[in-house]
């Protein structure tokens, strides 16, 4: 049968264009899995915690990328990640293992050491960052005291070197530390590919709701255009809840004393939560403090009359009933 110079054409075409598609599809999965991000673990001294912030142009990275133990240490395990380093991390520190020592067990035991990226540091200050030699570029790391930071397919070294000296400039607490140096590894180009994902982890003993966990801080940005921006409004209310959450477990021990100033420090972080001021005049009652009390209960029940119910019968509050404002306040609308 005679073949037409159309149809030969057409032919060879199809020869070399259906390879390229195959491959293509076929690389796709790869991409996936490469978690390019950049990452800052750390501790405070002062207060004990350990905590870690990532970003990257990956879905959810907060799934994957950080670990954390009070008491422990804290680990970011990155580009194509091994998970289990997170959690045999955090084991061999707790055998008793320096960060180094720690990762360079993991590295020996793994099948693909050269393209994994960790970050560690332990609750003693001691840290270690390590990037393999088949991370994409740029990709490395800077650790000291109390801190390690990483990343990959990042603009440049920039990325890091700025978030190193954001962390250690920034005052207030580790997480406005771990956020501004995440800021800074941004404003710096932070991943080449742009920006999806962010998270922060933060542990210290007894922090968590009721004082049962360590999780102080938790919070994740899945998939935001601005994941950043986006993040920090989140911190705020976290950071509010952490506050909140260790006055209250402070309030429920009887440590009145020492619950008022993280209580005074959420109403201050959420101005606008009716809750928290009720809780706030709970434990200034309980102080001793019934003007303030007072104070505080009007502001609550100004952004949420509905509580006025739940404060009449409050046994936390008996301590101002029969006090005229405390009476008038918790009056139903139809008879004030």
């Amino acid at each position: 049968m005679k073949i037409s110079h159309k149809l030969l054409t057409l032919i060879l075409a199809l020869l070399f264009v259906i390879p390229v598609v195959v491959n293509s599809n076929e690389a796709m999965p790869v991409n996936r899995d490469n978690i390019a991000t950049f990452s800052i673990v750390a501790r405070d001294p002062a207060t004990g915690e350990l905590g870690v912030a990532v970003a990257s142009r990956f879905f959810a990275v907060g799934a994957v990328v950080p670990w954390a133990k009070s008491g422990v240490g804290a680990v970011a395990t990155q580009s194509y990640a091994n998970t289990t380093f997170g959690w045999r991390g955090l084991e061999l520190m707790e055998s008793g293992l320096a960060p180094d020592e720690a990762m360079q067990k993991l590295i020996e035991s793994d099948d693909n050491p050269g393209q994994r990226q960790v970050g560690m540091v332990a609750a003693d200050g001691k840290s270690s960052t390590y990037t393999g030699d088949g991370c994409n570029h740029w990709a490395g790391g800077r650790n000291g005291p109390n801190y390690a930071i990483q990343g990959n397919i990042l603009a440049g070294e920039a990325v890091v070197t700025e978030m190193e000296k954001a962390f250690l400039a920034t005052q207030g607490t580790l997480a406005d530390r771990l956020y501004a140096a995440m800021l800074a590894g941004e404003a710096n180009g932070g991943d080449s590919r742009g920006k999806q994902s962010a998270a922060m982890l933060m542990v210290k003993e007894g922090a968590g709701y009721g004082g049962y966990t360590d999780q102080a801080i938790d919070i994740r940005v899945d998939d935001h255009a601005e994941p950043f921006k986006e993040l920090g409004r989140i911190l705020i209310i976290a950071q509010m809840n952490y506050a909140w959450n260790d006055a209250w477990t402070l309030f429920t021990k009887k440590k009145f004393v020492e619950a008022l100033p993280p209580m005074e420090r959420a109403a201050r972080l959420a101005p606008n939560y009716a809750e928290v001021y009720l809780d706030l005049a709970i434990i200034r009652l309980a102080t001793g403090d019934k003007n303030n009390a007072i104070t505080a209960l009007e502001k609550a029940l100004r952004l949420n009359p509905k509580l006025a119910k739940q404060a009449s019968k409050d046994d936390d509050l008996a301590g101002l009933r029969g006090v005229p404002e405390f009476e008038r306040l918790i009056l139903p609308p139809d008879k004030q």
